[in-house]
């Protein structure tokens, strides 16, 4: 019985390797081979920013302070212009709003205990100078540039009154909303084999409502992919 299937198996197998071998590529067919490209031919065939294809636009996304979902759109090579939108990093800040605590306190007797960021929500739009800085690496951009942040923020604080007895409690909440310019600076680097550019960039916050005067540092990492 095993002689048998094994008869047949070697007989299938023959069967479709002369198959195989009476399949011919077509009159067109035949005059095409699959291209082979190298990895280093592929990050010259794939760059992105070339000088006569302008305007590019790019999308992706952000992390750091804050987080958000980012959108560059570049009209020629030297000016760009992008928005974000997203999330504050709330714990960076969390001094930043027990100190605040005093400006939304109901009574001078009343004296912080915690508090809860329940929104912190951030728009920023920015005009964005660039340019080349090859001398130091292969697709790399240094920029600057300046724009305007809108943030909105919803903060729950508890509290207590200590000069009761027994000790009181209570709890209040708080929306802000503020605005302010914010100037930036950062480096974009776009020598990849896909379509997609990564940057850093820092920029300095200045609080022009709610709390005029404030400032605040501010930056993160981010891919945008790039069509």
């Amino acid at each position: 019985m095993r002689a048998f299937a094994t008869t047949v198996f070697l007989f299938l197998f023959a069967d479709l390797v002369s198959v195989g071998a009476q399949v011919k590529k077509s009159d067109v067919s035949s005059r095409y081979r699959v291209p082979k490209v190298s990895r280093s031919k592929a990050r010259i065939i794939c760059p992105i920013f070339k000088e006569n294809q302008y305007p590019y636009q790019g999308i992706g996304v952000k992390m750091g302070d804050p987080m958000a979902i980012t959108y560059k759109l570049y009209p020629t090579r030297h000016w760009a212009f992008a928005a974000d939108v997203g999330r504050s990093s709330s714990g960076l800040y969390s001094d930043y709003y027990r100190g605040s605590f005093k400006n939304y306190t109901p009574s001078d007797t009343a004296s912080y205990l915690a508090h809860k960021v329940t929104r912190d929500w951030f728009i920023e739009t920015k005009i964005l100078y660039q340019w080349n800085a090859e001398k130091i690496s292969k697709g790399l951009m240094l920029y600057t540039g300046v724009g305007w942040q809108w943030r909105n923020t919803a903060l729950h604080y508890d509290y207590k009154y200590p000069a009761t007895s027994p000790l009181a409690y209570g709890s209040t909440n708080v929306s802000r909303a503020t605005f302010g310019p914010v100037v930036v600076l950062g480096f974009e680097y776009a020598y990849f084999t896909w379509p997609v550019s990564a940057f850093i960039e820092v920029e300095l916050f200045t609080d022009e409502k709610v709390d005029p005067g404030y400032h605040r540092f501010q930056g993160g990492v981010g891919l945008r992919y790039v069509f």
